[in-house]
């Protein structure tokens, strides 16, 4: 059976002080009277660890009384005999109501070291839970217990991450916790603004019997707390302090998501500038010999058709078609790659199959050069997995790394590799080509980057610098955009290998039809 609180907080001292004096009455008659005082200071200061200050002492004085009464000649009255009595009375009692003091302040402050503690331990979890989540809003929860801790009412809170609101009204990135009235809720609102305390204590709105106080950041409030002060209870300002600590962690941390976003805007603002700085860059220079070559080859047809010869009108127009290509080529890649590297895209994905993809692809690579595409090798494996991607951004990357390996490795053949492996779908073209030097391979595949010690060796070419360097840089984006990745191998007997690794997932099953019945 559990005995009430006040019931077990004075058991102990009765028991101690029933002992006491059960103890001096049995050996009264064996010991002197200053031995006797001794045991009633001993109880005295033993009963001060359970009961308040004010209490003991006024027990203590009794207890003088008592024992003057009992013990002091004559017995069994209140009369003294010389000043040696009195002054051993009045010194028990100074020194019981001193101890009394004493223990009543070590406990107060131990009380107090107690409270600060558990207010540390607060403050401490409260951090750790607004470092561990993905946004401080997440964590809101766990501020409004540890406020309702404080006070035996309910905390309502208002916050956002947000900027706060023209008008008192809950937009998205605004949150409301608890159900305060419309006052009350008008109240947060006004705290927030002002990012300043209301309540007793604060100097504003004291006759209010709640403290609002706003989740206060280095800059600005991000919401604000309402806690519903007791009628009996004093408003205490370590109380409030205390308050006001957690709803600035919050506010600090709610502050520290703005500025993250923020700065998270900047930096993809940044990309996009430099990544259209860049499509200028490289349209102005990488632009102008296709475009120069078709112009010449037009002119030439416009004012020397007629005195040219049929081959000679086939070549110019095979220049004119070639060149062409190439714009197209470098200008779908170029764009392609500006969009793949924009913030929030959101593919055309479906089912497809990957056999579908490689024909795809193939088919552009013999529309474009017929007779190189002969050196093209397939190894498809049998029974590949149905791919989730957007087949025409997959046809591009197979398409762009097979006119490379055509372009780059003038002999040989080029092998397109297609097999399933650990859960993912494997697509390789490798060749036995030149290869990448060591140098390169760290940029290979960075924006408007070109190896030029290629360029050199291409006898197509003839040293000429064609393309903008924008066709490895998409392919690694369309297999970055699926989950996927793309990395360049060194063949152990020459060539490169380039392998672009994507997730297989399961397909969704499919409805069976029902059969119909007669």
């Amino acid at each position: 059976m559990t005995l009430p609180p006040l019931l077990q907080r004075c058991l102990p001292p009765a028991l101690i002080w029933a002992a006491c004096w059960g103890l001096m009455l049995r050996v009264d008659a064996h010991v002197e009277l200053a031995n006797l005082v001794l045991l009633l200071v001993l109880a005295s200061t033993l009963s001060t660890l359970w009961l308040p200050l004010l209490a003991s002492m006024v027990l203590s004085l009794l207890a003088v009384l008592a024992f003057n009464w009992r013990f002091v000649s004559p017995e069994r009255s209140m009369e003294l005999q010389g000043w040696s009595h009195l002054w051993l009375l009045a010194t028990m009692l100074a020194l019981s109501w001193l101890v009394a003091v004493l223990l009543s302040r070590l406990r107060r402050e131990a009380d107090a070291a107690r409270r600060h503690a558990e207010q540390a331990d607060q403050l401490r979890a409260l951090g750790q839970a607004l470092r561990d989540s993905q946004s401080p809003v997440e964590a809101a929860a766990l501020l409004q217990g540890q406020l309702d801790a404080l006070l035996p009412t309910p905390a309502p809170l208002l916050l956002g991450a947000g900027p706060l609101p023209r008008e008192n009204r809950m937009t998205e990135g605004q949150l409301l916790i608890g159900d305060p009235d419309a006052d009350q809720l008008a109240g947060l609102w006004a705290c927030w603004r002002q990012g300043v305390p209301f309540g007793p204590g604060t100097g504003r709105h004291q006759e209010l019997r709640a403290w609002y106080l706003p989740l206060r950041g280095r800059l600005a409030s991000h919401g604000a707390a309402l806690l519903i002060l007791p009628d009996a209870l004093h408003p205490d300002p370590e109380l409030r302090a205390h308050a006001q600590s957690l709803c600035d962690q919050m506010g600090l941390a709610l502050e520290r998501q703005s500025a993250e976003q923020a700065a998270r805007r900047a930096h993809d603002e940044a990309e996009g500038q430099a990544t259209r700085n860049a499509l200028l860059a490289a349209i102005s220079h990488d632009y102008r010999t296709p475009l120069a070559t078709i112009m010449g080859a037009a002119s030439s047809l416009l004012d020397q058709g007629e005195r040219q010869t049929q081959a000679q009108r086939q070549k110019l127009l095979a220049t004119v078609l070639d060149e062409t290509r190439q714009l197209s080529r470098m200008t779908d890649n170029t764009l392609q790659l500006a969009r793949l590297e924009r913030a929030g895209l959101q593919l055309r994905m479906d089912w497809e199959a990957p056999e579908e993809v490689v024909g795809a692809a193939l088919r552009r690579v013999r529309q474009r050069q017929a007779q190189a595409a002969q050196r093209v090798r397939l190894r498809v494996a049998s029974a590949l997995p149905l791919l989730q991607c957007d087949a025409v951004l997959l046809a591009q990357l197979l398409d762009n790394l097979l006119d490379n390996a055509l372009r780059y490795a003038p002999e040989g053949p080029i092998e397109l590799l297609v097999r399933h492996e650990a859960g993912e779908l494997l697509m390789a073209v490798r060749d036995r080509g030149p290869g990448v030097p060591p140098a390169a391979r760290a940029r290979i595949f960075e924006p408007f980057q070109r190896v030029e010690e290629l360029d050199r060796e291409r006898p197509d070419a003839a040293g000429s610098r064609r393309g903008a360097g924008v066709g490895l840089a998409a392919c690694r984006a369309i297999a970055a955009a699926h989950g996927g990745s793309l990395r360049l191998r060194a063949r152990s007997h020459g060539g490169s290998s380039f392998e672009c690794r994507l997730p297989v997932q399961a397909p969704p099953a499919l409805d069976t039809p029902m059969e119909d019945t007669p």
